[in-house]
């Protein structure tokens, strides 16, 4: 029994248990976040219930369950017609329905407001298109739709270019402003110009404006009239439809097909009824410049500072302190980093650059405020240390027989650090920025003061001049499902898309890391002969 602990073989099965335990733990979460998430753009049956006290609903099954008192089943119906009920979900004791069915005729629509409407579609209003004889309604719906496309395509264009025209309305208000603040009179040749300019601007904003009107209310005399179930009809404007379909005709290839258009929605589209709907693409877009600005500011200062700390400095008790420094910085709670990132970054070398180089637009801030500079800085703090520990390791690691024999063969100590040392410890290093990509991907605290919003109008990178705007706010991943999880006053409608914006937070962060892991990988064969 003494030999038996004397060689240590209980720590072995003590580390394999623990090791064990934390890949089931990772293993859980990823099936728990796949199975919730993956499932919730499946067009899922709809069902009309005939309950015992001659009322009717219809909806979709969401959770099965116990009553209380355990003597039975009760269901969880998805109802939608949020603007007709005033709720989305709804308990139901199975005893108490009488019929259960699943209409073939039964519609679900997606709509821009109020969430899902389920019911029939009793009649469409289409001034100028013929219905023919031989198509159903739904079919007759459908030829509208494609109809309006055209419609739809000089909505969004028309959006587009107002949206253009009030950008450069803002930037000649900008330039306007800055020669008033020169002194410069509204005679100088150059504030005329941007005058006229201005009135030229707002000239085409108008006609736009009232040009969007016109097709707007154009559109809005196409409309439809659904009921629910029990017969309550409600009359909406088919521009306000976002899709119809009809789960329970559909087929499984249909089924398949409508899920890629769900899942394409969620990729490249903007978000709807308060992020609870709709597209993710500005939240995917932030979330991926942000982790790539913060590893641009991060990956080249942790790796100096290291190899600073390790070839270059000498061991003493200053070098000791701030290694320990470095290490307990990891421990500090990210809400801290953003309280300093709020008081150093935003108000203090925002402000001076706002003092320096825009002081015609005080009191408005420019970079005095939270953006994704800020923010991305904020990260960079948060995650240096991370960057720094792993150089620093990677490069004690390498033998000192290789510096030796390099500066025995005539080599600099600078020669030997960039030919020999840094390709060495690079599999070490880029280990580092995985951990430290992996760890700003998931932060939400500090860029909640520095920068991230519910809703950004508008992306850090666009086709305006400079292109690269990184003073202004942007959305992240982490935030949204923070806020439509914790923060939307309906959280059980927007519960499924917390578990999909989540799924797609891991994914990014395993694409990220997966790629750098790749990197590391070839670099570990062309310049390793050990592991690090």
């Amino acid at each position: 029994m003494k030999k038996f602990w004397r060689i240590g073989e209980p720590w072995v099965w003590v580390t394999g248990a623990a090791l064990s335990t934390t890949l089931l733990i990772c293993a859980t979460l990823i099936i728990v976040v796949m199975v919730n998430g993956l499932g919730v753009f499946w067009p899922s049956q709809v069902v009309s219930l005939q309950l015992t006290d001659g009322r009717q609903v219809a909806g979709e099954i969401v959770k099965r369950e116990a009553t209380a008192l355990g003597d039975g089943e009760r269901i969880q119906l998805k109802v939608g017609n949020r603007d007709l009920y005033g709720m989305d979900f709804r308990w139901i004791d199975l005893d108490q329905v009488a019929e259960m069915k699943n209409p073939s005729d039964l519609v679900v629509l997606e709509r821009q407001e109020y969430g899902n409407f389920y019911g029939y579609l009793s009649s469409i209003e289409a001034p100028g298109i013929e219905k023919p004889k031989e198509i159903g309604q739904v079919d007759y719906f459908r030829l509208v739709r494609e109809n309006m496309s055209d419609q739809l395509e000089e909505v969004d264009e028309i959006a587009e270019r107002i949206s253009t025209i009030s950008g450069r309305l803002n930037q000649t208000r900008l330039e306007m402003r800055k020669l008033e603040y020169q002194g410069v009179g509204p005679e100088n040749p150059e504030y005329m110009d941007l005058t006229r300019r201005q009135m030229v601007l707002r000239e085409d904003f108008e006609e736009l404006v009232e040009k969007q009107r016109r097709v707007i209310a154009a559109m809005n005399r196409f409309q439809a009239t659904f009921a629910d179930v029990s017969g309550r009809e409600k009359t909406m404007p088919l521009v306000e439809i976002v899709r119809l379909y009809q789960p329970n005709d559909m087929s499984i290839g249909s089924k398949i097909l409508f899920y890629m258009s769900k899942i394409k929605e969620l990729l490249v589209e903007d978000p709807r009824e308060s992020n609870t709907e709709g597209g993710l693409f500005p939240a995917i877009f932030g979330t991926v410049m942000l982790v790539f600005v913060m590893s641009l500011f991060s990956f080249p200062l942790g790796v100096v500072a290291a190899i600073y700390l390790r070839e270059y400095a000498k061991d003493g008790v200053v070098v000791r302190l701030v290694r320990i420094a470095v290490n307990n910085l990891a421990g500090i709670p990210s809400i801290v980093y953003g309280i300093f990132g709020l008081g150093f970054f935003v108000y203090g070398i925002g402000g001076a650059i706002d003092q320096l180089f825009f002081p015609e637009r005080l009191p408005t801030p420019t970079f005095g405020t939270g953006g994704i500079l800020w923010a991305s800085l904020t990260l960079a703090l948060l995650t240096v240390p991370v960057v720094i520990v792993a150089t620093d390791e990677a490069l004690g690691a390498i033998p000192a027989g290789v510096r030796d024999g390099s500066l025995a063969l005539g080599a600099t100590k600078f020669q030997t650090l960039v030919r020999i040392l840094i390709p060495l410890a690079s599999p070490g290093i880029m280990t580092g920025l995985i951990l430290a990509m992996a760890r700003a991907a998931g932060e939400v605290a500090p860029l909640m003061i520095t920068g991230v919003v519910k809703l950004a109008p508008s992306l850090p990178l666009d086709g305006d001049f400079p292109f690269l705007h990184l003073d202004r706010k942007f959305m992240h991943l982490g935030f949204h499902i923070y806020d439509i999880g914790f923060q939307s006053p309906n959280v059980e409608a927007a519960k499924p898309m917390v578990f999909v914006t989540t799924l797609l937070l891991v994914l990014i962060v395993l694409v990220m890391s997966s790629f750098a892991i790749y990197l590391r990988n070839k670099m570990k064969k062309r310049y390793t002969y050990s592991a690090f």
